[in-house]
């Protein structure tokens, strides 16, 4: 075999350290080492061979045994004990060939043992042998750090997990996520984490996987709650990705959308609150509504409406501006929000100085009498009102009406008759509640108001 032509062999300027005490060993080795193109250095005791090798990091050192103070054992022991020169190979060269002492050399972490008196050629041979692995070996050990390094860096949780849902292993970014001190997770269960009905799918389909892994089409990625450390809920996106080696093993990849969930959550809390008041918009009162609706419907409660109305409010701007509008209105919202204590309960602003209160399970006294607290408490609030006609304050008219739903019932004769109510306060002096029940006839009950 021609040692220019593959692996460390082919490199001109591998290089062989050699060890012995002998000077015509050495110089017959390091011969037929420079003639096989090798770059060779030389030492002629254990000591100067240990400060040769972490010095110059030899790709292979050849290590006689029988040596003036520090021998060829207890020279291995100290280059395998040094973090710089661990993974150097080393080969034995010595005249004791009796078994104890080859075994003795291998213990040590030798990789080969050659005994004297030396067949050149031999030697040659067992040198490239072990070159070629070491250069396998240095190329899988570059791979796997270099794999190491991207997977401790990677911004991403990665867990690598056994079919029967053990957690075999886990990524710094993966600890940081979940508060885990590194190595905790591995030996955990992926119970420990998931809600069990999520983690029980899982193992089912791990399971699926292992039982047929030509079959079992991917996981792919989902949106799951996991447990932190510390007993709170961390929202993530789970990529499961299966793995056949020895085992079936399974990768996950973890994105934190924590913040991103957030965002979501305050995006849609923005699109049903109205921005100025901070009470629930329009729309997101009739969505209200519509579940209350049914709600009642079923279990035949009353459900009871308040619409409010500030009285001249417009005369109000027009002698105070729109700033000062804008302020009392945002303090008119916060009185009727007082009044909506229970999850039931939704205060909104329907529209420019329109409010509206609904109230489930509610009978008509009881809703008059909240309406009636709510109009005192904003005529309590004495927001100076200099041209109305009404009041030095500020005051509201407040329509009010109950309807216990049936089926066929329009949703929209609640509304219709609460606000005719309203506009009945406004016509009979303002700052007023007024009230009315209706029945399954949205339209009779309006009839009957204005009579």
């Amino acid at each position: 075999m021609n040692p220019g032509s593959t692996g460390f062999s082919a490199r001109r300027d591998a290089a062989i350290l050699i060890v012995d005490d002998a000077p015509d060993n050495l110089l017959a080795l390091r011969q037929q080492m420079a003639d096989q193109g090798y770059q060779t250095f030389v030492a002629n005791s254990g000591e100067r061979a240990l400060q040769v090798a972490r010095r110059v990091h030899p790709d292979l050192i050849l290590l006689d045994i029988m040596m003036p103070g520090m021998d060829g054992f207890a020279t291995c022991r100290e280059l395998k004990a040094h973090p710089v020169t661990q993974r150097i190979p080393v080969i034995f060269i010595s005249g004791r060939t009796e078994t104890d002492a080859v075994v003795a050399g291998f213990d040590l972490g030798a990789v080969d043992y050659i005994g004297k008196p030396l067949r050149m050629p031999e030697v040659c041979a067992r040198v490239r042998t072990q070159l070629s692995i070491r250069a396998d070996s240095e190329t899988q050990f570059e791979q796997a750090e270099r794999l190491r390094t991207i997977v401790n860096s990677m911004a991403e949780g990665l867990l690598i997990i056994e079919a029967n849902g053990r957690i075999q292993f886990t990524n710094p970014a993966c600890d940081g996520y979940l508060g885990y001190a590194p190595e905790e997770l591995a030996g955990r269960h992926i119970a420990d984490l998931l809600n069990p009905l999520v983690a029980q799918e899982y193992l089912d389909y791990f399971a699926r996987y292992a039982a047929s892994p030509d079959t079992a089409h991917s996981h792919g990625t989902r949106e799951v709650i996991i447990r932190h450390k510390q007993g709170k809920s961390v929202c993530m996106d789970l990529t499961l990705t299966p793995m056949f080696l020895r085992q079936p093993l399974f990768i996950g990849l973890l994105h934190d959308i924590t913040h991103h969930k957030l965002s979501e959550d305050a995006l849609q809390r923005a699109a049903m609150v109205d921005p100025l008041t901070q009470l629930a918009n329009r729309r997101h009162f009739d969505s209200f509504l519509e579940k209350e609706w049914q709600r009642a419907t079923r279990t035949g409660a009353p459900l009871s409406l308040m619409v409010l109305d500030v009285d001249h409010f417009k005369l109000y701007n027009d002698n105070l501006g729109h700033a000062a509008g804008d302020v009392c209105l945002q303090q008119v919202a916060r009185a009727i929000a007082d009044h909506a204590l229970r999850g039931t309960d939704l205060a909104a602003r329907y529209g420019g100085e329109e409010f509206v209160l609904l109230f489930a399970e509610t009978d008509a006294a009881a809703a008059s009498a909240l309406a009636e607290s709510v109009r005192a408490h904003i005529e309590a609030l004495q927001l100076p009102h200099p041209k109305s006609p009404t009041s030095p304050w500020i005051t509201v008219s407040i329509g009010v009406a109950t309807m216990q739903p049936q089926q066929g019932d329009a949703i929209e004769a609640l509304f219709v008759v609460a606000d005719r109510a309203m506009y009945v306060a406004k016509e009979e002096g303002r700052n007023q509640v007024r009230t009315t029940r209706a029945g399954g006839n949205g339209l009779e009950a309006v009839r009957a108001l204005a009579r």
